[in-house]
């Protein structure tokens, strides 16, 4: 882990050196200054010389202010380092995640990738920040202190020696008993984040059936649980102050009569006294500071594990040796191909799956919901791999391509539309980065998409809200399938992305593909019978098998299936497309 997350220093090693060097100079500046008063009292004050007292009471001041520059140099640089140290994981991670498979995602839900990137960088942040000045100068100021100590009075530094004993047993326990909770409360942010997420991203859903205070009851739920492990863990850590507390006092107390009765019998000095109970403070102080450090490090280690699992994730979609850098044609073949979403499912998504389609050819794919219509297509452009068989895609295997090479040729519309935050005009260069205007206007229009985009105030250059709040969904629809074509692809996939367009618009959409794109392959799937009869051939879906695959009119005289949802259909069953047939 250590050298997984070490790696990301990089260019911050400097201030990662310098910020430790500085603590170690502020600690020699701290325990120089116990010594000097000590002398301003043993020497100057008792024996009335103001010129000791001027002189070493100036080094004083020297020292102190060498103290606050080096304490602000330290932080200054230990900032630096921990805020880029965060910044290069963060940005690795991000990285990593770019390269993730569909698979990979479903691992670890998007919601936990959010907590890892935010919260659990942060607490590794501000842990590395800790460790580079706090780790090196509460240490060095415990053992310079504690030297001081014995050089002084060894006697009395015993009583020092024996305090950090029993509270660093105290401490290792507390840690230990803490490390638990900390372990959890990450799992618990996971679920919040996912709560959230959900509620936001599906807000007029929430409004439309008025389940506001079924989610708010949710969040809380899920704010509760972090809330309780949170308590758990806080009084745990909360044990730590009194306990220290208790201690320096006692300690104080300890060396104040000690050193008196001392004093009384000449074997010390006040000022040897005054010099044994700052080099206390000191000490414990110290030690209160390696507490906060080790509380610290025992959250980062949990949000640490959770980095560290993102890292080291390989995408399980990755390019051959030798990849493929052409795709040929837009012709398609399934050869018997067994999928499932997880390798330990024990049953298929798609069954020996099996039949081709030649270049050029609309293919309209229908069935029921859940026959696994889009995980077939999403098959194609390699989005997920088969675990039997083999899909070749211009007489190829999928998987002999360059990944970036194949789903260029590739262009898919899945079935929730998508769209940036951006200009309309900048998510449409999406499908093509050096498209010109009149090149996305094409498109626009043969998506049906330019009509509604030119009665819009700003045209093209209207600013599309983040995922697309302020158009329709059916110009969501349309834009995305225009940002499909720009691509100009040998293959395009539209996954039902007409089922929120009307059916004389959707029939523009498909006359213009058969038009426009004739040596495009291209599959269409749909609900309704109307958007794929004139396909040149039908596959018909069943729970994940090919119960069908031919003709519209070859379908309606052989496929019971087919013809059921073909009648159901224009039988009046209410569909939308009735409407135009009565």
């Amino acid at each position: 882990m250590i050298k997984t997350l070490g790696v990301h220093i990089k260019e911050f090693k400097k201030d990662s050196l310098l910020t430790p060097f500085y603590m170690l100079l502020e600690v020699v500046a701290e325990t120089l200054i116990p010594l000097l008063m000590a002398s301003i009292i043993d020497e100057g004050v008792k024996n009335g010389d103001m010129g000791h007292i001027y002189k070493v009471g100036a080094g004083m001041v020297v020292l102190a202010a060498f103290g606050l520059l080096t304490g602000v140099l330290g932080g200054k640089y230990g900032a630096r380092a921990s805020a880029g140290f965060a910044r290069n994981i963060r940005q690795a991670m991000y990285e990593n995640i770019q390269t993730f498979s569909f698979s990979n995602i479903d691992k670890f839900s998007t919601s936990g990738l959010v907590t890892r990137l935010t919260t659990d960088v942060t607490n590794l942040q501000n842990a590395y920040q800790m460790i580079l000045r706090m780790c090196m100068r509460a240490p060095a100021s415990l053992i310079c202190a504690m030297a001081m100590a014995f050089y002084v009075n060894a006697r009395v530094a015993l009583i020092y020696l024996f305090a950090v004993i029993i509270l660093g047993f105290i401490l290792f326990l507390l840690v230990r008993r803490t490390m638990k909770y900390f372990n959890q409360v990450f799992k618990k942010y996971d679920k919040m984040n996912e709560s959230v997420q959900e509620n936001v991203s599906a807000i007029r859903v929430v409004k439309a059936y008025a389940r506001e205070e079924y989610e708010k009851e949710k969040f809380s739920a899920a704010s509760e649980n972090i809330y309780k492990m949170f308590v758990k863990a806080e009084s745990l850590i909360a044990l730590n102050n009194p306990i220290m507390q208790f201690t320096v006092y006692s300690c104080i107390l300890l060396i104040s009569w000690i050193g008196a009765n001392m004093i009384v019998t000449s074997s010390m000095t006040t000022g040897d006294l005054t010099q044994l109970l700052a080099y206390c403070m000191n000490i414990l102080m110290s030690l209160m500071m390696l507490s906060m450090v080790f509380v610290m490090i025992t959250l980062s280690i949990a949000s640490a594990e959770r980095i560290v699992e993102v890292l080291n994730e390989k995408a399980e979609i990755v390019n051959p040796q030798n990849p493929v850098m052409h795709v040929e044609d837009g012709s398609v073949s399934f050869e018997h191909v067994d999928f499932r979403y997880k390798k330990e499912a024990p049953d298929f998504v798609l069954k020996d799956i099996h039949f081709s389609v030649r270049s050029g050819e609309t293919i309209g794919v229908i069935g029921g919901t859940g026959s696994a219509k889009s995980s077939l297509v999403n098959l194609i452009s390699r989005l997920y791999d088969v675990d039997d068989g083999a899909v070749l895609v211009g007489g190829k295997d999928v998987r002999s391509y360059d990944m970036e090479v194949l789903r260029n040729e590739v262009s898919v519309v899945l079935q929730k539309n998508v769209l940036f935050s951006g200009t309309i005009l900048e998510n449409l260069r999406w499908g093509d980065v050096m498209a010109s205007q009149e090149e996305c206007k094409r498109a626009c229009e043969l998506a049906c998409a330019d009509e509604f985009i030119q009665k819009l105030p700003d045209g093209y250059d209207t600013y599309i809200e983040q995922g697309g709040t302020n158009v329709s969904g059916g110009q969501r629809q349309r834009l995305c399938i225009a940002r499909a074509l720009l691509k100009k692809p040998k293959i395009l996939i539209l996954d039902d992305s007409t089922s929120a367009v009307d059916t004389a618009t959707d029939k523009k959409i498909r006359k213009a593909f058969k038009e426009e794109i004739p040596g495009t392959t291209k599959f269409i799937i749909a609900q309704r019978v109307s958007s794929i009869e004139s396909c040149d051939r039908i596959i018909v879906m069943e729970n994940g098998r090919v119960d069908g695959f031919g003709t519209h009119e070859e379908l309606l005289k052989e496929n019971e299936i087919y013809r059921d949802v073909f009648e159901s259909q224009t039988g009046g069953s209410g569909d939308f497309d009735d409407a135009g047939k009565e």
